[in-house]
């Protein structure tokens, strides 16, 4: 067998962190060979060597940068390597590493998911082929996080109580969440593909337009409030935030918007309008009190605005908050009952 430091490594040295490498291999020679080689061209690494299934499951306990594998194992394949890999759900780069193998044996073995084969004698190739499926398996799993994250915000979205819609610039509708279900009555099936315009009242439909214009301008729309409609046609009064969709290059691609139901709130905000209405008027009856009261002379009943003539003690009630109880005065008493006038002392005043 060729020296392995003989050919050289035919890429710059990795500039990286320790190599945790996994070598499937029966030969402890072999095994030893290319861990120098891999330490001795700037590859600096760790490798635990396994030879059959017992030892290597008991490995894949543990973290693994890249598995290098020999072809030709006693009781133990190569295939039967990856599907103990494949089963334990890893997508470690797998490569094989041999001596003696046929390219159609090494075609074979790519398509049942190795990811490269190199000869023994040609280590050369080693170094390379590591850093690239190093490479394409940092950006595997970086599209992993990234349709995590998007599977995330997805739900988050789905499951908000506000309605948000996303849709073209065209106004065709693209998302539809839980909440847009809940608060128009349409299904996500139903809206999406369909025109914006149809939870859009009539009388709305300008001021959407005007919207949308300023949007595709790249103006900014504050939040605000309007009138959209359910699917059963009722009016449904709603806050609205809008805002424009943009791509990579901060081209606008689309328009979404966030809305919730204000009927209820707006349903409070009249209820204290009228109470604050009525309040006023009861105070500015009051307030007549101060003002000219035409009162008859001879029974003092009060006329009140509507023309009727009521008792004095009735019209201040109702006008005030005034409470009466009954009395004589004693020019009245020596008028009416004479006969007991002068049991009363007069009561000097206060």
């Amino acid at each position: 067998m060729k020296s392995a430091a003989a050919d050289g490594p035919q890429s710059s040295p990795r500039q990286k962190s320790t190599l945790r490498v996994l070598l499937i291999e029966d030969s402890e020679f072999d095994a030893e060979l290319v861990t120098r080689y891999l330490q001795n061209n700037g590859c600096p690494c760790t490798t635990l060597r396994v030879w059959n299934e017992q030892t290597m499951s008991d490995a894949l306990q543990q973290e693994w940068d890249v598995v290098l594998c020999d072809f030709q194992l006693p009781g133990f394949g190569v295939l039967a390597a990856l599907q103990l890999i494949r089963s334990r759900g890893l997508s470690l780069p797998f490569i094989i590493v041999s001596g003696a193998i046929g390219e159609e044996q090494a075609v074979d073995l790519l398509k049942a998911g190795a990811d490269d084969f190199i000869v023994k004698d040609r280590l050369s190739r080693l170094i390379p082929a590591i850093e690239r499926e190093l490479r394409e398996a940092e950006a595997v799993r970086e599209r992993l996080l990234a349709r995590e994250k998007l599977a995330y915000l997805a739900a988050i979205i789905d499951s908000a109580e506000e309605a948000i819609i996303g849709q073209t610039m065209d106004g065709t509708i693209t998302t539809w969440n839980t909440g847009a279900k809940r608060l128009y009555g349409y299904f996500e099936e139903e809206a999406v593909g369909q025109p914006a315009s149809m939870i859009v009242p009539e009388a709305e439909r300008e001021q959407a337009d005007a919207l949308f214009a300023k949007l595709q301008s790249g103006e900014t729309v504050e939040q605000f409030e309007t009138i959209r409609r359910r699917k059963d046609g009722a009016p449904v009064d709603v806050s609205l935030t809008v805002s424009a969709i943009r791509d990579r290059n901060g081209k606008i691609i689309g328009a979404s918007s966030i809305g919730y139901d204000v009927t209820e709130r707006k349903r409070m905000e009249e209820e204290r309008t009228h109470l604050i209405a009525h309040l006023n008027e009861m105070l500015s009856k009051v307030k007549t009190l101060s003002g000219l009261l035409p009162i008859c002379a001879s029974c003092k009943k009060i006329r009140d605005d509507k023309g009727y003539w009521q008792q004095l003690e009735t019209f201040v009630r109702e006008h005030s908050g005034a409470e009466f109880s009954h009395s004589i005065c004693p020019e009245c008493m020596k008028r009416l009952y004479p006969q007991f006038a002068h049991h009363i002392e007069p009561r000097p005043p206060e």
